[in-house]
């Protein structure tokens, strides 16, 4: 199911004209325009709001390059390289429990330290964790100590790109009749049509109903039943007893 093809139902259901197509003439089509800034909206409500939908979440690798140079006199003896990574353009946020690994630390999570003065004050002292540290500064993420050649750190983000775009690839927005939500189009079309009603100052209980119930369903099966024994390597943060996933 399009974009158009939703715009088409969420329409004839709430009695506004059927379209041909949401982006030709859109300019000058005030009706299409309120429904493409309502799919927008409904689309990031449903993908951020709600749920951390397993279909959005995405995988940041951060790949080492520190060098160690020589020791003195021919050098400082310092480890060399980045610091400092962007996060990948469709990044989001992070997830409630996000932790970040190292490729040679695999089982323990890096320490995460919230509080930028912390981490200032522990840089100028030059104390870290063995672990290794991690932080979030000016839409970067900026780890400690550098990581070495051959040593990554990855963890898991939500990602905001919720449209499936015809031309290929992932976007934040509809941007052409073809595109598709990356969800479930069903939610899109009923939260659609409870919130035009709502905005038209129109009934919208049933209509919300409907939508609270197609949510439901589909968020109880976004992902299997936890299992609690299972043959996994075991987190250097797991203990006995642990808190029933849910």
């Amino acid at each position: 199911m399009t974009i158009l093809t939703v715009v088409q139902d969420v329409c004839a259901n709430v009695g506004v004209v059927y379209p041909a197509s949401v982006f030709a003439g859109i300019a000058n089509n005030r009706t299409m325009q309120e429904m493409l800034s309502l799919a927008n909206e409904m689309a990031h409500a449903i993908g951020a709001d709600l749920r951390e939908w397993t279909r959005l979440k995405a995988t940041a690798v951060f790949t080492g390059d520190g060098v160690v140079t020589s020791p003195p006199p021919y050098g400082d003896g310092v480890v060399h390289g980045t610091s400092r990574f962007n996060w990948p353009a469709g990044f989001r946020r992070l997830l409630t429990n996000s932790n970040m690994y190292r490729t040679d630390m695999a089982l323990t999570p890096m320490r995460y330290v919230a509080d930028a003065d912390e981490w200032l004050v522990r840089r100028a002292n030059n104390n870290y964790d063995s672990r290794g540290e991690w932080c979030n500064l000016g839409h970067q993420v900026e780890i400690w100590p550098i990581l070495p050649v051959g040593t990554s750190a990855q963890i898991v983000y939500l990602s905001k790109n919720v449209v499936a775009l015809a031309s290929g690839g992932y976007g934040d927005r509809f941007i052409a009749d073809n595109d598709s939500f990356v969800l479930d189009e069903r939610l899109l079309k009923l939260g659609m049509q409870w919130r035009w009603r709502s905005n038209k100052g129109a009934p919208y209980a049933e209509d919300m109903g409907s939508y609270s119930d197609a949510l439901a369903m589909a968020m109880g099966s976004d992902k299997p039943a936890p299992i609690i024994i299972d043959r996994k390597a075991v987190s250097g943060t797991t203990a006995y007893p642990w808190m029933v996933p849910t």
